[in-house]
């Protein structure tokens, strides 16, 4: 015996209508990964970034939508802006000064072609260079380095570059200093044995290194300021005046000097509209809170300052959001 299945018009019609609400409500209910390279998991950069992609990620009436954003650890800014241009990120955090070789092709990417894509979501927080002196080696000014044993980090480094950089603004060269490529750690504990007279460090204060450092042998801090500095900070967008608070180390007075930016970037390939709820998102009331709780340099990420030293181009979406917040013209 042979059945025939018979459907009416109006059961099939039901049906397709089913079927069409059931996949449309698949694809919103889809999530969009969006994942932020940080640094390492004891430096900044990785509860920063932890912080950022809690705040994000849609869930209840908080975040974006639909969105799951992580923080994954990675070795900084290089291998952050190396991954984003090669698509196995969205988006990672950087200083701008890497940031702005990579986009125009220059210092560390010197001869490595030009990172055409990468754009700016917001900057956060300001990465101070330090110029730690030995106590007792007479160095008062930038100028003072010329014939000392000074560290300029490790070639490769952003460190490295800034220091030229701050030397060739005082007319020193690296032939002018008795130079030493040194870790901070290691230039450190040199210092500290009287073998070295300065080291350049770029990170945000206070740094648990320089302050034991101050504690135990005692330093000083060597201001970058002056005509010299103005210039420098003309000539270099990525560079903005900064000030090390008096016994922020142990003995220190207040410091003038410059810093470059802790920044999240992202690929002008993102669509507008992601990066553009995400910057949103980013500085509402619930990440605010968050990013005052969380970490000591959750309270300089302000909307205030998001689109200072820039460097590179925002990327639409960020650029619409701070338009209508009024905090761009």
């Amino acid at each position: 015996m042979k059945f025939k299945l018979k459907f009416r018009p109006l059961a099939v019609a039901a049906i397709i209508g089913s079927m069409a609400i059931g996949a449309s409500l698949a694809i919103a209910q889809t999530p969009a990964f969006f994942r932020i390279g940080t640094g390492g998991t004891a430096g900044t950069y990785y509860p920063i970034g932890g912080l950022i992609a809690n705040a994000i990620s849609g869930s209840g009436d908080k975040g974006v939508p639909g969105l799951v954003a992580t923080a994954v650890s990675s070795n900084g800014s290089v291998a952050n802006i190396n991954a984003i241009k090669g698509g196995s990120l969205e988006s990672g955090m950087t200083q701008s000064d890497v940031a702005y070789w990579a986009h125009s092709g220059t210092g560390l990417y010197e001869g490595k072609g030009k990172v055409d894509d990468l754009r700016l979501i917001a900057t956060l927080y300001p990465e101070t260079i330090h110029l730690v002196a030995r106590k007792g080696a007479n160095i008062k000014s930038v100028a003072d380095l010329k014939g000392k044993r000074v560290s300029l980090d490790e070639p490769g480094s952003g460190t490295i570059v800034d220091a030229k950089i701050v030397l060739a603004a005082y007319g020193l060269t690296e032939d002018d200093v008795q130079a030493e490529h040194l870790k901070p750690g290691p230039a450190g504990e040199r210092l500290r044995d009287g073998a070295l007279d300065a080291y350049f460090f770029v990170g945000g204060y206070p740094t648990g290194a320089i302050s034991e450092l101050a504690t135990s042998s005692g330093i000083s801090l060597v201001p970058i300021t002056g005509p010299e500095a103005e210039k420098l900070l003309k000539d270099y967008s990525f560079f903005a005046k900064d000030v090390v608070p008096a016994d922020t180390y142990q003995g220190v007075a207040e410091t003038p000097t410059i810093s470059v930016a802790a920044q999240w970037v992202t690929s002008a390939k993102q669509p507008e509209e992601l990066v553009y709820n995400i910057t949103k998102v980013m500085w509402n009331d619930a990440t605010r809170a968050a990013l005052d709780a969380g970490h000591a340099k959750g309270k300089l990420i302000t909307l205030k300052n998001a689109t200072t030293g820039l460097g590179i181009p925002l990327h639409p979406g960020a650029e619409r959001f701070y338009k209508e917040a009024g905090v761009l013209k």
